[in-house]
């Protein structure tokens, strides 16, 4: 009789929803969120401890809702930053080896826009990054469409999806240059 051989297991999928985050060190996880128009994705990976993260917030400040940001911190950019890379912290990540990428902030209302959410997104995110010592080796923000993120513990490799175009930037190897990619897309 011949052997049986088990198949691997696939990944698990977690999503993570809007206004909300997840970090995780299990290299069996894949991490993902969806639709990201105005809001910001912030996605963080230590190549060293295979800890990563993926932040889908929505608002630059929570000052607007302060009872909403008790109850669902990550929604808002003050609020959810902090708090990611504090999960991220407490999994082995250390701020030196973080690879990031970030996403979003797109222009998706037709016309004029009085409220420029996405530029505000983008704002909120960059004074917190900058401000903390954090620097995303790769931005995609900007331009009128919307983007998916996924995140694979085990390798690092982050899959950008757009309705008329799919990347990979690996995020598994430290940057020494600490050069920003920028794309601006749609």
């Amino acid at each position: 009789m011949p052997a049986i051989t088990p198949l691997p297991q696939p990944p698990r999928r977690v999503s993570i929803g809007v206004g909300d985050m997840a970090a995780s060190n299990d290299a069996g996880s894949v991490l993902a969120t969806y639709a990201l128009g105005s809001c910001i994705g912030v996605v963080a990976y230590d190549p060293v401890v295979k800890a990563g993260g993926i932040l889908h917030l929505m608002l630059p400040d929570s000052t607007i809702l302060p009872e909403k940001a008790a109850a669902q911190p990550a929604m808002f950019a003050d609020t959810g930053l902090p708090g990611f890379f504090q999960l991220l912290h407490s999994l082995g990540a250390e701020q030196a080896r973080l690879q990031m990428l970030v996403a979003g902030g797109a222009h998706m209302l037709v016309g004029q826009d009085p409220f420029r959410i996405g530029e505000g997104n983008w704002r909120a995110t960059t004074d917190f990054l900058k401000g903390n010592g954090y620097t995303p080796q790769h931005v995609e923000v900007g331009g009128t469409v919307n983007r998916s993120l996924s995140l694979e513990l085990a390798t690092g490799i982050v899959t950008v999806r757009m309705p008329n175009s799919v990347h990979q930037i690996s995020l598994a190897e430290e940057q020494t240059d600490q050069r920003t990619a920028f794309r601006r897309t749609g």
